[in-house]
């Protein structure tokens, strides 16, 4: 199991390295200072790679950009930005991309260990001061705010794994393959879904289940 590290400065690569051989200390961490390097070692490595951690501000190329690029060659891999601002826009907009967390520069070791852990686990981490910043926040919704799980708000089994498969960052079209559906039949459920999370996007369904903490199973076809 391969993991690569994209970030410009090398105090943060060695930062990092410290982190993940606590983490997965049987793992080959793979270092690259930029876009370039970044494509190269993900193109070699793809068989192996687990996780891919992304510096937004790269020397040769716009990290959004690169995210996109990595989402759509590495389906399976799971990407966590890393970044030295931490605002909305930035965060959402890094979910939207398929990024299955978002860790500022400027956490603490802990949090970062806590984050890695749960995308390991199959979660997405949100910054909690994303999370609460203001009323408008998916999190907000007084009928999500109060369900334990999923199926309190009368998700059925195949709404839950949509939104199970939707938290991974997958497309319409990939959830159609995982789950033998129909397109029609996933929008539906996707539609479901975000009314019943008082949400209006994918992201913001994201966002407010990352807040509630929820446990969601693992998708079976």
């Amino acid at each position: 199991m391969k993991i690569l590290l994209v970030d410009d400065h090398a105090l943060i690569r060695e930062a990092l390295r410290g982190v993940l051989r606590e983490l997965r200390p049987d793992a080959a961490i793979l270092e690259a200072p930029d876009c370039s390097e970044a494509m190269r070692l993900a193109m070699a490595s793809a068989a192996e790679l687990e996780l891919i951690l992304l510096d937004l501000g790269l020397p040769d190329g716009d990290g959004f950009e690169v995210l996109a690029d990595l989402r759509a060659r590495y389906p399976a891999v799971a990407i966590v930005v890393l970044s030295a601002t931490k605002d909305r826009d930035s965060v959402t907009r890094s979910l939207d991309l398929g990024a299955l967390g978002f860790i500022p520069k400027s956490a603490t070791r802990a949090v970062m260990m806590s984050a890695l852990q749960l995308v390991f686990a199959g979660g997405i981490y949100v910054p909690s001061e994303i999370l609460h910043r203001d009323q408008a926040a998916p999190p907000a919704s007084p009928i999500a705010a109060k369900a334990a799980a999923p199926s309190d708000l009368s998700l059925t089994d195949r709404q839950i794994d949509v939104l199970a498969l939707m938290m991974h960052g997958k497309s319409n079209k990939a959830i159609c393959r995982e789950l033998a559906l129909a397109e029609a039949t996933v929008k539906n459920h996707v539609t479901a879904v975000l009314k019943a999370l008082k949400v209006t996007n994918r992201t913001e369904a994201v966002i407010a289940v990352a807040a509630l903490g929820w446990k969601l199973p693992v998708v079976k076809s």
